[in-house]
């Protein structure tokens, strides 16, 4: 919860003059500074605990392929020296080098925040057998076996998942109990900066948030202490060891803006600005010549082409894989449905989707019949912002429904709206008719794609968020789509799913 504002006394006009604060870039390079240095420090140790993990399950994936393979094919138990006297380890130097090659440019050893999940871990690993398959060919090496590598395949990208996921988990601890904190300065006026504080949460990349307090002015009301306003900024990056300053660019003029950042790069300070939302739209802005000043023109976040070709082919195959498996479980939840209550299995929810039109989509039942007619009595009960319909505890919601809520199978049926083309496995999220006539009009953008059954909603809080935040992960979606993303999405969504992280 936010604390209460709070203003430090201020000097007379005459006594505010800040402290002169040397530009510190003049007496050694930024690069070289206090908080640069232990960032550094921290990701070289990162970058090389993450490639001695992904090399050890390399290695261990391998080697139990070899067995599995001994013990189908040869004597079992076998030995470790008898297995990698074996051809296949010829190839472990040079899968390691393919391997970590392929896993950088997947920037699979990026920061934590920004470091890509267990989809494109699998990809990489897909793309790091094909490579070796293919060279194997090249240079005339004949296969005993072809079942060796979806093995090896298989084996290194669990071990590499579980080693990786331990890795994050036990860092985090780490950094916690070692108190390490990225502390933090936000800069920004009124209602942007009290949403900066909320959305930014406690940490980032396991590393928690220490606000040291706010810059803005007297009168403004602030979730932190404030420290000065934008005369004082000197001042205060003199006096307080900060490691960051965090930055909303919705109250302050362009000529503002990079005098903030001048200021805070004088005295080595880290600079992020969490841009509005017209600023994010603007990532597919396309220049316009001929003109005396730059133009740019909004394209719309659509998929086309070779995108939209790979996105339809990936929704079919794996639409149809979920239907044939999923057949057992669609027909034990069909029963539950129909001796619970009177109705139908399915429910056919009316739908916003692509090109702002109605559609079917389709659900299990979890509501009594009479469902609809009740809503309108439930309206002043609604828990959720903006234009969404959520209650706890919902009185129309029968005892199988609930079960089926609590871990997302009601959502399941939409695999026959995605293979219908109506729905995409992954994208913004289609609201009902009721929700979307409270829509604002820059919220309609998310229309110009198919919805999707998951999304970033579902794995980023779900529930919890607010309506506007939502909507701008849909277009952070939109921006950055690449079907690993989607492949990222789809495996986070069954953890989010199973703790019902935000879901009512």
């Amino acid at each position: 919860m936010a604390t209460k504002p709070v203003e430090t006394e201020r000097p007379a006009e005459s006594a505010r003059q800040p402290p002169a604060v040397e530009d510190i870039r003049r007496s050694r390079p930024y690069l070289f500074t206090a908080s640069p240095l232990r960032a550094l420090a921290r990701r070289f140790a990162s970058i090389v605990s993450l490639v001695v993990l992904d090399v050890t399950g390399l290695v261990l994936g391998l080697y139990g392929a070899l067995v599995l393979r001994e013990a189908v094919y040869g004597d079992f138990p076998p030995l470790w020296g008898v297995l990698w006297r074996d051809a296949a380890a010829k190839w472990l130097p040079f899968l390691t080098m393919i391997m970590l090659l392929v896993f950088w440019r997947a920037h699979l050893y990026a920061a934590r925040e920004f470091r890509a999940g267990l989809g494109r871990v699998v990809s990489s690993l897909a793309l790091v057998a094909v490579l070796a398959l293919a060279f194997g060919v090249g240079v005339g090496h004949r296969y005993n076996t072809f079942g060796l590598a979806p093995a090896a395949l298989a084996l290194t990208a669990v071990l590499i998942g579980l080693f990786r996921a331990s890795y994050d988990m036990l860092t985090k601890d780490i950094f916690q109990l070692a108190g390490i904190r990225r502390r933090a300065v936000l800069v920004g006026e009124g209602e942007s900066l009290e949403h900066l504080y909320q959305t930014l949460g406690t940490g980032r990349g396991g590393i928690l948030y220490e606000f040291v307090g706010a810059v803005a002015s007297p009168h403004e009301g602030a979730p932190l202490p404030i420290l000065g306003d934008l005369e004082d900024l000197p001042g205060i990056l003199g006096e307080n060891r900060v490691d960051e300053l965090i930055v909303t660019d919705q109250a302050f003029t362009e000529d503002e803006l990079l005098e903030v950042v001048e200021q805070a790069h004088r005295s080595g300070v880290q600079v992020r600005i969490a841009p509005k939302t017209t600023s994010l739209l603007t990532q597919r802005g396309e220049y316009v010549p001929g003109q005396g000043v730059p133009l740019f023109e909004l394209r719309p976040p659509v998929f086309a082409g070779t995108d939209w070709a790979v996105k339809r082919v990936f929704d079919i195959s794996v639409g149809l894989l979920v239907l044939i498996l999923g057949l057992p479980l669609w027909l034990v939840i069909a029963a539950a449905i129909k001796l619970s209550s009177s109705g139908p299995v399915f429910y056919r929810d009316r739908r916003i989707g692509l090109g702002q039109r109605e559609f079917g989509m389709f659900k299990f039942r979890t509501m009594y019949a009479d469902a609809p007619e009740r809503q309108a009595e439930l309206e002043e009960r609604n828990e959720a912002a903006g234009a969404l319909f959520k209650i706890r505890d919902d009185p129309r919601v029968t005892a199988v429904g609930g079960i089926l809520r609590r871990f997302s199978l009601d959502e399941v049926p939409q695999v026959l709206n995605v293979l219908r083309g109506e729905m995409s496995l992954v994208g913004p999220r289609p609201l009902p008719v009721r929700d979307y006539h409270l829509l604002e009009d820059w919220h309609r953008k998310r229309y110009l794609v198919l919805p999707g059954m998951t999304g970033l909603w579902q794995i980023s809080g779900r529930s919890t968020l607010g309506f506007d935040d939502l909507v701008r992960l849909d277009f952070y979606y939109l921006e950055n789509w690449s079907i690993w993303l989607d492949i990222s999405i789809l495996v986070k969504t069954i953890p989010a799913v199973l703790i019902s992280r935000g879901a009512f």
